[in-house]
């Protein structure tokens, strides 16, 4: 009997009344299986065991969720396909850049002898009523005159002294040296190209045109200075790099090379489209480019200080690996993660390449309206007379031309160049033509030069302008009309001929208006210069 009343009035497991088991109560109510969850909690059925054995053994399935699991797939893929796509278009981007660089040293100087030889026989022909240069010829001489004027001026600049007066300033300063210079060989870049095209337009221009100009001197002096500071700034660039070559302990080479890394930094988590894309491709090419030969000139320079032995040239070889690895570990991983974040494949870049053959192949044709070399400067950026001026200036201080046999030796040199640069050129030129057929481009190189289009967008504009002022004089007296819809909504780039004959014989000259206030949208080939300044075309 006592053990019964014990039982009785034993006092519960669980006290209602406390805090804890209300909260546990109401945990209880929650679980989504209160038994399973008593069990487990009581030590009955061998819940422990039911659960373990259920975690170890549940099952999953992929496929319905297929969608997603596919594209995931497929990013990773194209991060795989990256590197190899990139790379070809750097490396037709290169070859680009190389024979609009080759060109500087080898067939413009024979074409400015060609046009100073007929303007010096062409009194002599009786030909006095025809032009005395083609306008090609004019820029080819202005270009001539450029070199060698700034040549003569970038003579009276002491390379040594600017090498010691830079190797004394500290690892700080010349890191930050290095990146303000790398702005400013972008801006130069994107000012220098039209001072350069503002200064072949006006010496080429039609006399019977109305002058709007400050005349071809002015213009003149100007891509002169132009040229010239270009040229120190690089020089200042490929001095800095000399130094941190020759720094015993290497840390401003790897402060510099820490600089590439910051770049991914500030590329890869912002939006990018296609066009946008294309232009940092534009510039990672040039920028490839410019190191490559800033490099060259670093080598020079040491190996004219250890007299040319060739021991020293594998010394330098490890950094030189070590700069060109780094530039292009760095272009991969920011365009994989670019491509990655924006859904864009890896196909784009066939679009890019075949975009940059178009120019290529464009510039061959007749009715041509450029030069390459200026078209390959407008596309990506790449200025190459001011590099070549620089790389004259340290090859004519480095190599020493004494006797006939160093003349020899100089001229098989310099038809060696030419041989390259018209094997370059032919390969180059049928490989475009390949790329162009594959990309349905053939139709866009009978179109007619973006001058004519302009022409026609001036003439459109001062039409418009007229029908507007007798449109606000005739909505003075009459009610305004109902606007009709523009026939430019249809236009993804420029208008066609019929299309402006559409606008322009319009009756209220309204649907040309459309046209103001509305960018159009720009495919790969009307992209040029904006590669410098990153600026975004959407």
């Amino acid at each position: 009997m006592n053990y019964i009343m014990a039982h009785v009035t034993r006092e519960p497991a669980f006290d209602i009344s406390s805090m804890h088991t209300r909260y546990m109560i109401r945990y209880i109510l929650r679980y989504p299986q209160p038994q399973l969850f008593l069990s487990f909690l009581f030590g009955t059925d061998l819940s422990l065991i039911r659960f373990i054995t259920t975690e170890l053994t549940r099952g999953y399935f992929l496929e319905h969720n297929e969608a997603k699991y596919t594209e995931r797939r497929e990013r990773v893929y194209t991060c795989l396909r990256i590197p190899k796509e990139l790379e070809k278009l750097m490396t037709f981007g290169f070859f680009l850049c190389l024979d609009a660089f080759l060109y500087v040293f080898t067939l413009l100087p024979l074409r400015v002898i060609l046009a100073l030889l007929r303007l010096l026989t062409l009194p002599c022909c009786g030909l006095s009523g025809s032009r005395l240069l083609q306008p090609a010829q004019v820029c080819d001489v202005l270009k001539g005159f450029i070199m060698v004027i700034c040549y003569s001026m970038m003579s009276y600049v002491d390379y040594a002294m600017m090498y010691h007066l830079i190797r004394g300033q500290s690892v700080i300063k010349l890191y930050i040296i290095y990146n303000m210079l790398e702005v400013a060989d972008r801006l130069f870049s994107s000012f220098g190209q039209d001072i350069l095209d503002a200064l072949y337009w006006t010496a080429t221009e039609p006399k019977e045109k109305k002058r709007a100009h400050i005349g071809v001197i002015p213009h003149f002096f100007m891509a002169v200075l132009y040229v010239f500071l270009h040229a120190i700034l690089i020089m200042v660039q490929a001095t800095t790099l000399n130094v941190a070559f020759n720094s015993h302990n290497k840390s401003l080479l790897t402060i510099m090379m820490s600089n590439n890394f910051v770049e991914i930094k500030g590329s890869v988590f912002k939006k990018f489209e296609k066009n946008n894309l294309f232009q940092m491709s534009n510039s990672d090419i040039k920028e490839r480019f410019t190191n490559y030969i800033l490099l060259l000139i670093v080598c020079l320079r040491n190996m004219e200080q250890f007299s040319w032995n060739p021991d020293h040239f594998w010394v330098l070889f490890p950094d030189v690996v070590m700069v060109i690895a780094s530039e292009v570990a760095v272009d991969v991983v920011k365009h994989a993660f670019i491509t990655k974040f924006n859904d864009i494949s890896a196909d784009v870049y066939g679009e890019y390449r075949a975009s940059l053959a178009f120019d290529l192949v464009s510039s061959r044709q007749k009715n041509a309206y450029t030069d390459y070399s200026d078209s390959v400067s407008r596309r990506m950026g790449f200025i190459p007379l001011p590099l070549a001026l620089l790389l004259i200036r340290v090859v004519t201080s480095s190599v020493k031309i004494q006797g006939s046999l160093s003349f020899m030796c100089v001229l098989l040199f310099y038809l060696g160049m030419i041989t390259l640069k018209v094997l370059n050129s032919i390969v180059l030129l049928g490989t475009s033509c390949m790329f162009v057929k594959e990309a349905n481009m053939e139709e866009k190189l009978f179109d007619p030069p973006p001058s004519a289009v302009s022409s026609r967008a001036n003439s459109r504009a001062q039409f418009n302008k007229k029908n507007s002022a007798i449109l606000t004089a005739n909505m003075a007296e009459s009610p305004a009309p109902t606007l009709p819809k523009s026939d430019s909504d249809t236009f993804l780039t420029t208008p066609d001929e019929d299309d402006d004959d559409k606008i322009i014989n319009a009756d209220t000259g309204l649907e040309g208006d459309g046209l103001k206030h509305r960018a159009p949208k720009k495919d790969l080939l009307e992209i040029d210069r904006f590669t410098i300044c990153g600026n975004r075309i959407d």
